[in-house]
């Protein structure tokens, strides 16, 4: 059997790698003439990925990860964001980039390695990675892990920058973009865009306008998901477009992050009745300030609902990822743990998927990170909206106003916002918990559309199989 090669390279942090990680392994058991090798660069902050990858290889899987060689780091002076110093970050490592892909083809190579490079996969941030492809006589292709909705707006970011404000909060006309039915208020654009006097907006511009410069953009979505924006993008004179999700790590922290946590919170939730619990998790890069934890605790007290609450303390520097708290208590209103002993669990990160796979859970406060609404479309637990930081403001603004699949707490929350008082906390969490019936019957509906899609005559399978059939070199 001939074999072809995938090679993968991701943004070093957990949210962008393991959809393309889990879109690697599907592409491979698809179809076996593919193995796949999956370039990863290296981040100090950001020691979660290494923790995965390990975990990951243990499995016995099929595919290859490969350490980039260390670079020097930006400096100070050369970036204004962590997106700025993440992009400076992976364009200084193409010539491992190169030499990496030159290896794979070598003729000294050993059996893994053997067999063409049939394609390259770049996520939305590793777009200085087309060049090496080119150069190579590649064919380069973008995994896209967000929403469709957020790959028209990537798209047409070049158009709209005459139409976006200089400053957060400088204008209220509404936007149109193809991608969306409803126009789209400005406050739900990502920070990064919203303050174009930062390096953000313009790394956000850079990487947007080579997106056409693809031979093909995989999404991580289904046409019964986003009908709208999928045909507004098939109708753009764009490289083909593959929706070929929900591409999901079912597992996720319970096989590669403290099991003993894992083990302790599945314990509890076997002991509460059906649908019974709401789960709040803000995602590895989600923390809230102190004043917002303390509302929130005084709002789940009220509520009066069983809870699972993943609780983070915030970065301790602008590249460092949020990070479990010493000890909850500290960062709690006093006494709160006590009252609520017998109603509900505080935790670090904690294994999201399989708590939202457990029967018990009934609704889900999330910061709206694409993997994570996808998960809960997989095992029918509504949402109420929480978005805290790049697309997700955008991403609830769709669960909520175009798709109907989402009940709103904030569509424009960020880092500075106002605060979601207790009040606001309680009446959101009563109604994802007991009203909310007609998102909660949507969402239901979409969980068995989300499992028919793949398979084999499912749009998501036939989008797969036209992406294999493209990547196979033709003599």
């Amino acid at each position: 059997m001939t074999r072809f090669h995938v090679v993968f390279i991701s943004t070093p942090g957990i949210g962008n790698l393991v959809p393309l990680v889990e879109f690697a392994q599907l592409l491979g058991n698809h179809d076996r003439r593919f193995h796949a090798t999956i370039l990863i660069i290296n981040m100090s902050q950001r020691p979660i990925v290494n923790t995965y990858i390990q975990s990951r290889a243990a499995t016995g899987t099929n595919i290859r990860f490969l350490h980039l060689p260390a670079v020097n780091q930006p400096s100070p002076d050369q970036y204004g964001s962590s997106m700025g110093y993440v992009s400076l970050l992976i364009q200084s490592h193409k010539t491992h980039v190169k030499n990496a892909l030159t290896n794979l083809v070598s003729p000294e190579s050993d059996e893994f390695n053997s067999g063409r490079v049939a394609g390259l996969f770049v996520d939305m941030f590793c777009t200085s990675m087309i060049d090496v492809a080119n150069e190579l006589d590649i064919p380069c292709y973008l995994f896209f892990a967000s929403p469709a909705t957020f790959l028209s707006f990537m798209l047409h970011l070049p158009t709209l920058d005459a139409q976006i404000p200089t400053e957060f909060g400088d204008s209220d006309t509404e936007l149109s973009i193809p991608g969306f039915a409803n126009s789209v208020p400005p406050l739900v654009l990502p920070t990064a865009v919203l303050n174009k006097k930062g390096d953000a907006f313009s790394w956000y511009l850079s990487h947007a306008r080579r997106y056409t410069e693809t031979k093909g953009i995989v999404v991580n979505t289904f046409e019964e998901l986003e009908p709208h924006a999928l045909r507004s993008l098939a109708m753009s004179p764009l490289p083909r477009v593959y929706p070929i999700g929900p591409v999901l790590d079912l597992n996720g922290p319970a096989q590669w992050h403290d099991p003993t946590r894992y083990e302790s919170v599945m314990r509890w939730l076997d002991d509460q009745p059906t649908s019974s619990v709401v789960l709040l998790c803000f995602g590895s890069m989600g923390s809230l300030s102190g004043p917002q934890v303390r509302e929130i605790a005084f709002g789940l007290e009220r509520a009066g609902f069983r809870f699972i609450w993943a609780l983070r303390d915030p970065p301790k520097s602008q590249l460092d990822l949020p990070s479990d708290p010493a000890s909850v208590d500290d960062v709690l209103p006093n006494g709160f743990l006590e009252r609520t002993c017998n109603l509900g669990l505080v935790f670090g990160l904690v294994p999201q998927a399989k708590i939202l796979a457990h029967p018990a859970i009934g609704g889900f406060v999330s910061h709206c990170g694409w993997n994570s609404i996808l998960e809960s479309i997989w095992y029918g637990v509504p949402i109420a909206t929480w978005p805290i930081y790049a697309e997700q403001q955008m991403n609830a603004f769709e669960m909520v106003k175009e798709l109907g699949l989402a009940i709103e707490i904030r569509l424009d929350y960020r880092e500075g916002s106002d605060l979601v008082l207790a009040e606001e906390v309680e009446r959101s969490i009563k109604h994802l918990m007991n009203g909310g019936n007609v998102v909660r019957a949507r969402v239901k509906e979409m969980r068995e559309k989300s499992r028919m899609v793949l398979l084999e005559n499912g749009s998501s399978y036939q989008a797969l199989g036209a992406l294999t059939e493209e990547l196979v070199p033709k003599i």
